[in-house]
């Protein structure tokens, strides 16, 4: 089998990789669905001492001469939205990894919430934020809904900017599920634009008291500066003019990302957001599990 990041560059069908990184993660995203007396069947099991006589099933009894109890769930009605910075900085490749880049590893991590919200039995929609606009896939339950998340996330491509404020305001407003209902938002994006308009959605978000967590991805020649010393490098994002960095810059350049991340690890913390880092040539599934982790209660 091929390491994640291999997998994910070279797969084109996210079923294959999501099989792949699902195997044996053992998660959900939230407790979901609650089991009890409710209207949707979900298994049998044995009576236990003290469950009410009226959940016992009597057919199943004369079948098989012991007391079974039907159990039910009843829906939670939390609402998995999958939001994703596709961006021209997203295009950042891999230096190691051929055909890897931001956007791979992203839309794949969204993919896999997907799947997981699918198999949870939980309504889940997409926003994808590239050239100024915001692309919604309505939330939705079952297998259909994740075969049109699915088909957004691999048309996706990254460009332009982040939308602006009034197109993410506007996005809010016109998702019901968000303005009545709670939600779990996951959020992933390089944060290089921060603060932004889509930083700016996230926090609003939380302030609607939304369970929103967010996955920053960087590369492994962003995080040590590992450059090719005196090339030229376009900002895909700003004025696009061309840029070198000198082997005498390393230093400087490391201590301006850092700080740039302290900046957004403190807003972050500052509205209750927990942030996930992850490094996109590094296997999937552990970022996937500390952003799956489910934190405390935070309404």
């Amino acid at each position: 089998m091929l390491e994640t990041p291999a997998l994910v560059a070279h797969a084109a069908n996210l079923d294959i990789v999501i099989r792949h990184v699902l195997a044996g993660l053992g998660h959900g995203i939230h407790a979901g669905r609650e089991r009890g007396a409710g209207v949707e069947f979900s298994e049998y099991r044995a009576y236990a001492p003290g469950d009410e006589w009226r959940r016992v099933d009597w057919k199943l009894l004369a079948r098989a001469d012991r007391y079974y109890v039907r159990e039910a769930e009843r829906d939670s009605h939390v609402a998995v939205w999958l939001w994703l910075d596709a961006s021209a900085s997203m295009a950042e490749p891999s230096r190691t990894v051929k055909d890897l880049d931001k956007l791979w590893y992203a839309r794949t991590a969204l993919a896999c919430v997907a799947a997981i919200a699918q198999r949870q039995g939980d309504a889940f929609g997409l926003v994808v934020c590239a050239g100024g606009r915001a692309e919604v896939v309505a939330p939705s339950r079952g297998p259909r809904q994740l075969q049109r998340v699915f088909a957004a996330l691999a048309r996706t491509a990254a460009g332009g900017v982040l939308p602006p404020d009034d197109v993410l305001r506007s996005t809010l407003r016109s998702s019901p599920h968000l303005a009545h209902a709670p939600a779990v938002v996951f959020a992933a994006g390089d944060c290089l634009d921060w603060p932004s308009p889509w930083s700016q959605a996230l926090e609003r978000l939380r302030s609607m008291r939304h369970d929103v967590r967010l996955l920053a991805l960087s590369t492994q020649a962003e995080i040590d500066g590992s450059f090719t010393s005196g090339v030229a490098y376009r900002d895909r994002e700003g004025d696009g003019g061309l840029h070198r960095l000198l082997a005498t810059d390393r230093d400087a350049y490391r201590a301006a990302r850092a700080a740039h991340l302290d900046r957004v690890a403190a807003a972050c913390r500052q509205r209750d957001i927990p942030l996930t880092h992850a490094t996109i040539e590094r296997p999937l599934e552990g970022a996937l599990r500390a952003w799956l982790r489910v934190p405390g209660v935070r309404r």
